[in-house]
């Protein structure tokens, strides 16, 4: 699995591609923010988690289609499947190595763009535990979708059809979790629920995903 896990951080890093352009693409949806909303301190604040959530999970959709599309164009994925780690076991390395290549380093970037979008410092740091807690999740349910969309030509859209709705309490949860810290309101009871929502992504996606691949496969 340690293996796997290189090999799949490595091919994140030498494409650059998709990963590069989900990082870069939810830096830049957040900076531009402002220019279209307003440089209102209270309003940006109010509306920061939001925002940076929001662009997260466009993000992350930018990056779906190629955890298991390149290695099945190129006949990687079945042999993968030949190896002695059982289907699950791959589809949960890949689920990390696209937490680590797109969702770390945007929970890293989080709480600076938070504080760009005159968030106070205690929310800015609120910003960031939610987003380690709350982008696991977006990969989990993405690797699902782009198991599901396996083999199908130009499945992008398709792909964004199927996870967008499974995004939203997510989304919603963590955005909370936010706004309630920016308001001096409680935030620790969203929060729980943000984590629990990646919990069970993370649980039941290997299973569900693996199960589509082998349909797929067929």
């Amino acid at each position: 699995m340690a293996a796997l896990l290189r090999r799949e951080l490595a091919l994140s890093l030498r494409s650059g591609g998709s990963t590069g352009i989900a990082v870069g693409f939810f830096v830049l949806t957040v900076v531009l923010a402002p220019l279209g909303i307003g440089r209102e301190p209270e309003l940006l604040a109010r509306i920061a988690g939001g925002i940076v959530w929001i662009a997260a999970l466009l993000a992350t959709l930018l990056s779906l289609d190629r955890i298991f599309q390149a290695d099945h164009e190129d006949g990687s994925l079945d042999q993968l499947i030949l190896c002695p780690l059982a289907l699950e076991q791959i589809v949960a390395v890949k689920i990390l190595a696209h937490w680590l290549a797109t969702g770390l380093p945007m929970t890293l970037a989080a709480p600076l763009l938070g504080i760009m979008l005159q968030l106070p410092i205690e929310a800015s740091g609120m910003l960031a535990v939610s987003a380690l807690l709350g982008t696991p999740a977006l990969s989990a349910i993405g690797a699902v979708g782009a198991a599901i969309t396996l083999g199908v030509r130009r499945g992008g859209l398709l792909l964004s059809i199927l996870v967008l709705p499974l995004y939203i309490p997510s989304l919603v949860f963590a955005g909370r979790t936010v706004s309630n810290a920016a308001l001096g309101l409680d935030p620790w009871p969203t929060l729980g629920i943000t984590a629990a929502l990646s919990l069970f992504a993370a649980a039941v996606a290997p299973f569900a995903a693996s199960m589509a691949i082998r349909i797929s496969l067929r």
